[in-house]
């Protein structure tokens, strides 16, 4: 593993500085609103966070204070989130879909003193989740979003104030931000990331190229991921700044093609439903067996792929990138047809990003790609858990010692996640450690590459094998759109023939007995999902368990819960 040099690290406020003194003018912000974009410059960003760092001193705030941000992605985040770093504040992000209750909870557990609010899709009861000595500071209202009835207003504090001159550099041992886990077994953490550890993902990319980002001629990025994610976070906003590149916005759900489409980025980061969604999409259009004849004859082969780039908004993307959630491998492969290659990312918010990259100019179908420079990692024998250490791991969970200590160990970090290394060097990953059920026989069961296998069929959006207290597993399907509007005999027997594909490839105590279709659908707001769109198990457990026995007795291999 390559040592990183303290006396070379440059974290992303300096390179912010940077393009703001050598080309204040360059592009960096673009707000869409209808059909118009709102633009700003380098040196007009700059300008508006150093007067909003103002603003915050107003209030009292001072260097090292938490503040914490709630909004959806828009310019005036990354203004925010630019301040707080100038001001030497710790910047602290919250989910914008969190529900009150989890609100409350992060919140109180972050100590912010300020929360800006932002871009919402509803505010309904959050005002109860905000203590009341907390100052709230709120962005100028974003057409079509919820209107927030708390707060100063943004223009009203940050207007009249004369920006602050000084351009302060961090520490590398300062708190940067404090991202909270998405909780997909229980409480979210604070995970602790210091200036260190984002400057060491610089200087090696800087170094290796490992994404590619560095010698794009141009960087051109569309925002529209949680920005609070630490892969957003890192892959969107930091490397747009790191290479004074522009970073583009989606107006809305309803609009995020036709934004996509007007920006063409040349780096685009999905995760596997995003890229699920745009599939099913074309293939609502043109049916894969028409495509596949396309695709099969060379002239109009290349014609048919410029035509769908375009229309995916991909037809300048050098550097695709999947991730937050394994990628199915006939997901690569359709997209592979179409002349897009997708990147498998893995990594952690206690790793400050990426762990694992698929490497510039590979093509792989298998695994979430090798080791980034400056990471080592290894599978533990006895459980198959990886473990890695590197320079930019966090610090440890904001005020739990005791979980930081549990997952920690003498520098490594304990991924929690299952996996093996192949003869090509790719990490492959197979769950997570602690996803392993145990069924009545006694027999412990994995469930990630059971659910990878239902996966592939494009009625369904999400699977949850499950087996708690029951001899054999069983598949709960939630469908995707095209399920919804296809015949529910049609789906039946589709999923019949699915369950005996699929049982033929696994070994006996392994075999699902039964495929329950829930109807209800899996969200966010059902505390089912998490914000990045991952299974809850352990909620999926508590509402459903109940009912597992009666549903793997039931006469019928396929059970619709409604």
């Amino acid at each position: 593993m390559e040592k990183t040099t303290n006396n070379s690290l440059i974290n992303h406020l300096e390179y912010f500085y940077k393009w703001e003194k050598s080309d204040p003018n360059r592009e960096f912000l673009k707000q869409p609103k209808g059909n118009s974009w709102k633009t700003l410059s380098y040196k007009e960003a700059g300008l508006e966070a150093r007067k909003l760092v103002a603003a915050l001193r107003s209030l009292g705030l001072q260097k090292g204070d938490h503040i914490g941000l709630l909004s959806k992605n828009c310019y005036h985040w990354i203004i925010a989130d630019l301040a707080m770093s100038i001001g030497g504040f710790v910047s602290v992000p919250f989910y914008a879909s969190l529900p009150k209750a989890q609100l409350e909870e992060v919140i109180l557990k972050s100590d912010i003193k300020l929360l800006f609010v932002g871009k919402l899709d509803t505010w309904e009861d959050k005002s109860e989740a905000l203590h009341e000595k907390l100052m709230v500071i709120k962005f100028p209202h974003y057409q079509g979003n919820a209107t927030i009835p708390v707060g100063i207003e943004w223009d009203e504090i940050v207007q009249k104030q004369a920006p602050i001159k000084e351009s302060h550099i961090p520490k590398l041992d300062d708190l940067w931000t404090i991202l909270f886990t998405s909780g997909t077994t229980g409480s979210p953490k604070g995970v602790m990331l210091n200036y260190k550890s984002i400057a060491v993902v610089f200087k090696d990319e800087k170094q290796f190229n490992t994404l590619g980002v560095h010698f794009l001629k141009e960087h051109s990025f569309l925002s529209f991921l949680p920005l609070n994610h630490v892969a957003e976070r890192i892959a969107i906003e930091g490397a747009a700044i790191f290479t004074g590149g522009s970073i583009a916005f989606a107006e809305s759900i309803d609009t995020f093609i036709k934004n996509l489409q007007d920006v063409q980025p040349t780096v685009f980061f999905a995760v596997p439903r995003i890229w699920n969604k745009f599939q099913s999409g074309i293939l609502a259009k043109i049916s894969q067996k028409k495509l596949n004849l396309l695709l099969s004859t060379p002239i109009v082969s290349s014609l048919i792929k410029k035509k769908l780039k375009k229309a995916l908004g991909l037809s300048r993307a050098e550097i695709v990138l999947t991730g937050a959630a394994l990628t199915p491998k006939h997901l690569k492969q359709w997209y592979r047809k179409l002349g897009i290659n997708l990147r498998e990312v893995f990594g952690a918010t206690e790793a400050c990003g990426a762990v694992t990259i698929t490497p510039l100019g590979e093509i792989s179908d298998v695994g979430v790609g090798k080791a980034i420079p400056g990471v080592e990692f290894k599978i533990d024998e006895q459980s198959g858990e990886v473990i890695y250490k590197s320079d930019q791991l966090m610090v440890g969970y904001y005020k739990e010692e005791d979980k930081t200590n549990e997952i920690l160990k003498d520098g490594w970090y304990l991924s929690g996640d299952k996996g093996f290394v192949d003869k090509d060097g790719n990490l492959n990953i197979i769950g997570r450690v602690k996803d392993a059920f145990k069924t009545d026989k006694g027999k412990y069961v994995t469930p990630n590459p059971i659910e990878a296998k239902f996966s592939k069929n494009d009625f369904i959006e999400q699977v949850c094998v499950v087996g708690l207290s029951i001899a054999q597993p069983i598949a709960l399907i939630n469908l995707s759109e095209s399920g919804v509007a296809t015949d529910k005999q049609e789906i039946t027997s589709t999923f019949e023939n699915l369950l005996n594909q699929v049982n033929q490839s696994l070994a006996n105590f392994e075999k699902v007995s039964t495929i329950v279709v829930i109807e209800e659908p899996w969200t966010e707001d059902n505390n089912l999902l998490t914000p990045t769109l991952k299974v809850k198990r352990n909620k999926i457990d508590e509402k459903y368990m109940n009912n597992y026995s009666q549903w793997h007795q039931d006469n019928c291999s396929i059970v619709w819960k409604n």
